[in-house]
């Protein structure tokens, strides 16, 4: 990357992140200053704003790239904003899950924003479509879903995994395994009880392996869909999912494809990057390389154990 080419357009979401994420982006910036790049900084005012910060930033001939700071709503509508454009993205993780980041192999610290930047490894990002609505790493429908909505619901500004506690205690306790119909293809695959898990990355939240062979540049969406009947089976399913076991279960159906559409006679509640999702009937597809992405050298997706170690750093 050369300052000659042109200046780097930064966009930052000043709600998302701990502090000590917050202070690696400053020092990133002086980073940047140091090096003789021209950095134009711009603060989000909603996540739409995000979209079309980027969307400016994509038509700039004196833009070289566009780098975020936020979390994986941010993240996603950059990535919206930047679809079809020659534009590179890098990425500043600063929320709670960091979905796309961790499967990137991102880290939040400076010394691995430096080593990004510098290494310019760049890789082709996928982007997926659910209705009207965009998401870059993994959505669902039913129990998730519905889990999101109650996040949602208490949300106040940046959140952190323990307001996650309650939500998943409470949907445990109350769901009610609905039918829910899945069509792949344009071939109905499943027509049963169940929870329905769709996107173009392998690990969802800490890290469990649902889509466990995704991949964020295929051209493919994942799907998986548990056959689910009541409280043991999912219990049962959860542990064969972090034992990575679950694809070999006959409750469980594993596909790859372009298209998914989903529906029940159940008002079931949907989500796609950890924000609500639009109401069903739902159909998904998928826009093979939308954007160019820089990933860390020699970056694999971050796993179960050190996800967890670094909700009690």
């Amino acid at each position: 990357m050369n300052p000659q080419n042109g200046y780097i357009s930064l966009i930052i979401n000043t709600s998302a992140g701990a502090s000590c994420e917050k202070l690696t982006v400053k020092k990133f910036i002086e980073y940047l200053q140091q090096k003789g790049f021209k950095v134009k900084i711009d603060y989000t005012e909603s996540l739409s704003h995000a979209q079309e910060l980027a969307a400016q930033s994509a038509v700039k001939y004196d833009c070289s790239m566009v780098i975020v700071a936020g979390g994986d709503g941010t993240i996603r509508e950059v990535v919206h904003g930047l679809e079809g454009s020659d534009k590179p993205m890098m990425l500043l993780p600063c929320g709670t899950e960091n979905l796309l980041a961790n499967e990137l192999g991102y880290k939040t610290t400076l010394k691995n924003a430096i080593s990004t930047f510098e290494a310019e490894v760049l890789r082709p990002l996928d982007l997926c479509k659910a209705n009207d609505k965009f998401f870059t790493s993994v959505g669902g429908v039913g129990f998730d879903g519905e889990i999101v909505k109650l996040v949602d619901m208490q949300r106040k500004g940046n959140i952190t995994h323990l307001h996650y506690f309650w939500p998943i205690w409470q949907t445990f306790w109350s769901y009610d395994f609905p039918k829910i119909t899945v069509e792949v293809e344009n071939e109905t695959v499943f027509s049963d009880c169940g929870i329905v898990i769709f996107g173009s990355i392998s690990r969802y939240a800490l890290g469990l392996p649902i889509l466990q062979i995704a991949d964020y540049s295929d051209g493919l969406l994942d799907l998986c869909i548990y056959r689910c009947h009541s409280k043991p089976h999912l219990l049962k399913h959860s542990l064969m999912t972090t034992l990575k076991s679950h694809r070999k279960s006959k409750n469980v159906i594993y596909k790859q494809c372009k298209r998914i559409k989903i529906y029940s006679d159940s008002p079931l509640k949907t989500e796609l990057d950890g924000d609500p999702g639009p109401e069903l009937p739902l159909e998904v597809t998928i826009i093979p390389q939308a954007v160019k992405i820089l990933v860390p050298p020699q970056g694999k997706p971050v796993g179960m154990r050190r996800r967890i170690f670094r909700i009690f750093e």
